[in-house]
């Protein structure tokens, strides 16, 4: 048997075998990896949803008029000169409502985020993610409750003061939310198992 030297064109396969054995990685190792390449891109995409939710809250350009450089939000009428509290329905319960699902949508999101990190580091391996899937999946019905509600009442209607209007990004971004809540939500209670 002759010693393997480096660069040597004469190794035989068989005493090649043993050196790729060690560079390769293990399964388990592959499939750790993955699991945390997976965890990362959730988490990721459970932190926009919790910021896209703020921004659409807060912001208030749920409907935009198409004549005037005009919004109206869920807290305030907006002009270019600033934000009234004008609101023509400011006292409507169904208003009421949807600030109510959005503010729960928010704060279910967050605890579930909290939740998220808080299970990641000391719950067993088959209850895992089940409170943190189950947390997102009630704020994403508060999120489809209040935008539907938004939606029937006030975005296609003349409630909303304008002849000629389309949804501003704060409307689309309750809805980019509601998806996205889902399907996290969906994930967390998938990944529990594994």
């Amino acid at each position: 048997m002759s010693l393997i030297k480096f660069g040597n064109p004469r190794v035989q396969k068989d005493q090649m075998t043993p050196l790729l054995k060690h560079q390769l990685p293990s399964p388990s190792s592959q499939r750790k990896a993955k699991m945390l390449v997976l965890l990362a891109s959730i988490f990721v995409v459970h932190i926009a949803t919790v910021i896209m939710l703020f921004v659409s809250t807060i912001a208030n350009v749920w409907v935009v008029s198409d004549l005037r450089a005009e919004s109206v939000g869920l807290w305030k009428n907006c002009t270019i000169g600033g934000c009234g509290d004008n609101l023509s329905y400011a006292g409507e319960d169904a208003l009421k409502a949807v600030q109510a699902f959005m503010i729960l949508s928010i704060i279910f999101s967050v605890i579930s985020l909290v939740v998220f990190v808080f299970q990641l580091f000391t719950m067993e391996k088959g209850n895992r993610f089940f409170l943190s899937g189950a947390t997102l999946l009630v704020c994403w019905l508060c999120v489809m409750v209040g935008a539907s509600i938004y939606t029937h009442h006030y975005a296609n209607s003349s409630k909303n003061g304008y002849e000629k209007s389309h949804h501003g990004y704060s409307f689309i971004l309750t809805w980019i939310c509601f998806c996205f809540s889902f399907i996290v939500g969906i994930l967390y209670l998938v990944l529990r198992k594994k």
